[in-house]
């Protein structure tokens, strides 16, 4: 009888949980001879109960011994569902170190890795998770396939070694060879990352449009981009990163531990620019907000600290657009199963494009509207109240007029309009130093009373439009907000008139739009 023991990881959600797999062998019997049984324990899944096969081949074919034994393998803790081909490496190491023909010492050591069936390591899903994990739970090395290597490193004080193989594991265990950890500059990516392939100075015409994305990324506030087909509400909408502020270490780190889960992080090792996520209207809710048997993170929690992009709106099931009322409001959504409750970071700027009726040329001064208007109700009733008073700006996109096509002179650049951004950003960062929010879309009523009063004059005119266009309470509270934004691009502590007049004109929907 032999025992052995390696170390290895499960994610659940965003977050790792550290298996320990255990190995027993027992010598078979003189009349079992030439059966060999290899049995997985501990809530397996399939692709973990399949891992018998690769093992045993990746073993085989690598040159190393296969016992012909009675095998056990279980991982601890057994109550707790494990999923996925990352535990394959582990297993492996554990199998040979418990013949005793191979001594090496693994304490302390993590592994993670799927195995091909000639022996070589192939990358898995959710390796930052376990390398933080990993670092939490006070171990020094951290063993990974070569492609997962940068990503891993972005975790300090954790040495990460990239494999290719597992006789190149067995080698480095044994000390045969010498593998060197892999070193992971963060901060010089992060200053080469922003560099886009298309720009704001592309598009032609727009002023108003322009101006009111300006104001929803200063502060962080969702927008509706509403107007007829061709008027340029997608390309505006994928200029949109392009002014965003950079990324900071933290925020990349927060995206690429979501990334991860999903096996998207790129070959930089880390997501480095913020995401753009732009599901299809077709989505289920799943899709949207996550979900399975071990729930995964869906869009809105992929374009955590950036954009989620929905264009097409109404033409969303409106079930769909109801679940993202929690992560619009919370900044996080939580999906609970029999076995588990897991929680997804969601904060996100949504932006969303919709035309202003089903043919799309509901008042264009020069195309006719083909609908009636029992179908521009029905069309716009797709999108609930509720969901509406969420989205904090809404603004009319018109058709480009031609003269504005043929103009050469160059309307202004992305990185002159971020810098913009950036200052009124770091103003509600030094505003909110104290808080656990960083810009002004996510004041709370507490926060808007202290930092968005207003003089008597705006007040009397925020008091007659709420009179007029019938806001809701939310709504008001909007509006207060993105007056605190525009005049943060102002450098401005005060809010004056001047910034409620142009916060309510971004109210395109409040004002009886459709009649």
């Amino acid at each position: 009888m032999a025992l052995f023991k390696t170390l290895t990881a499960a994610v659940y959600g965003i977050e790792a949980s550290v298996v320990d797999v255990e190995i027993d062998l027992q010598l078979r019997h003189r009349e079992n001879e030439g059966q060999t049984t290899f049995t997985v324990v501990g809530l397996p899944d399939t692709a973990v109960r399949e891992s018998r096969e690769r093992i045993r081949a990746a073993i085989a074919n690598s040159g190393l011994f296969f016992p012909q034994d009675r095998i056990t393998v279980n991982l601890a803790p057994a109550d707790v569902r494990k999923e996925g081909s990352s535990f394959d490496l582990s297993i492996a190491v554990a199998i040979i170190g418990a013949t005793q023909e191979k001594a090496f010492n693994v304490s302390k050591t993590m592994f993670l890795g799927e195995l091909a069936l000639d022996g070589q390591i192939r990358p898995v899903k959710g390796t930052l998770p376990a390398a933080i994990k990993a670092r939490s739970q006070g171990l020094e090395r951290l063993i990974v396939p070569i492609e997962n290597a940068k990503e891993a490193a972005v975790v300090e004080e954790l040495k990460v070694y990239g494999v290719a193989s597992l006789i190149e594991v067995v080698k480095f265990l044994e000390g045969q060879i010498n593998v060197e950890p892999v070193k992971f500059d963060v901060s010089h990516l992060l200053e080469k990352a922003n560099i886009y392939n298309v720009d704001f100075q592309e598009v032609k015409g727009q002023i108003h449009t322009k101006r009111a994305l300006e104001v929803a990324c200063a502060g962080g506030h969702n927008i509706l981009l509403i107007g007829p087909p061709g008027s340029g509400k997608t390309m505006l909408a994928k200029r949109i990163s392009t002014i965003l502020p950079p990324l900071t270490f933290e925020e990349a780190l927060e995206v690429t531990q979501v990334h991860s889960v999903v096996g998207l992080v790129n070959g930089n090792g880390m997501v480095l620019s913020r995401p753009f996520r732009s599901p299809h209207h077709t989505t289920s809710n799943a899709g949207l907000i996550g979900g399975g048997s071990i729930p995964k993170p869906g869009e809105v929690s992929l374009a955590h600290n950036g954009v989620l992009f929905l264009d097409e709106l109404p033409e969303f099931n409106r079930a769909v657009l109801e679940v993202m009322r929690q992560p619009l409001e919370d900044g996080l959504v939580t999906i609970s199963r029999a076995s588990m409750s897991l929680t997804f970071p969601s904060s996100f700027m949504l932006v969303a494009a919709m035309n202003p009726c089903p043919c799309g040329y509901f008042g264009s001064p020069t195309k006719q509207c083909r609908c009636t208007p029992l179908q521009i109700q029905r069309y716009v009733n797709k999108i609930s109240g509720p969901l509406l008073d969420r989205i904090d700006i809404h603004v009319e996109v018109p058709a480009v007029k031609f003269k504005e096509l043929g103009e050469t002179t160059s309307s202004e650049n992305s990185a002159s309009i971020r810098e913009r951004i950036v200052n009124a950003r770091n103003r509600q960062r030094e505003r909110f130093s104290r808080e656990t929010i960083y810009s002004n879309a996510q004041m709370n009523p507490k926060l808007i009373r202290e930092h968005c009063k207003i003089d008597s004059e705006a007040k009397k005119l925020l008091e007659q439009a709420i009179q007029r266009l019938g806001l809701s309470a939310r709504a008001y509270d909007r509006v207060l907000k993105v007056a605190r934004t525009i005049a943060d691009l102002e450098a401005s502590d005060c809010i004056t008139v001047t910034e409620i007049s142009e916060a309510i004109q971004y109210r395109s929907l409040d004002r009886n739009y459709w009649t």
